[in-house]
């Protein structure tokens, strides 16, 4: 199976590591935080995050799948979103203290700039951010689902 999304999108990695575990007081407000973010998005499609998937453990990564560069800005910069006073709360509480490490990387995809294959997967990933298909004899290797010559 492969993954068929229309057009250009982008890809959001967000994390955050805990580098005193014990800490729980510092990291809990951070982890916390996303879900409320995700649950808003999820219920304002318009703003246009078409798919989210989270993993947890002593580093918490977190890949988003946006329509366009300028929904995903324009949501980190909306004071009336749930991201400003997170992003508020983070550097009150821990700034540069050293308890909780975020980052994140993103990353703007053009509709012909990617490719994607998942056997014996449930729908995950861009799939689920676009459609889960099937392979055709023409999509067999990487390069022929990028449309590159072998």
């Amino acid at each position: 199976m492969t993954a068929q999304i229309d057009g250009d999108f982008v890809i959001f990695l967000i994390g955050l590591r805990l580098n005193k575990p014990l800490w729980v007081h510092k990291w809990w407000p951070v982890v916390a935080a996303m879900p409320r973010m995700l649950n808003e998005l999820r219920q304002q499609p318009e703003r246009g995050l078409l798919h989210a998937e989270m993993w947890f453990g002593r580093t918490v990564i977190g890949v988003q799948y946006w329509r366009s560069m300028e929904q995903l800005l324009a949501y980190a910069k909306d004071r009336q979103s749930q991201h400003l006073p997170a992003w508020a709360a983070f550097n009150k509480a821990i700034g540069t203290d050293g308890t909780v490490g975020i980052w994140h990387e993103t990353y703007a995809v053009r509709a012909d700039a990617h490719e994607s294959i998942y056997v014996n997967m449930p729908p995950f990933g861009l799939a689920r951010a676009g459609q889960l298909q099937p392979v055709t004899p023409k999509q067999n290797s990487a390069a022929q689902r990028l449309r590159r010559e072998v």
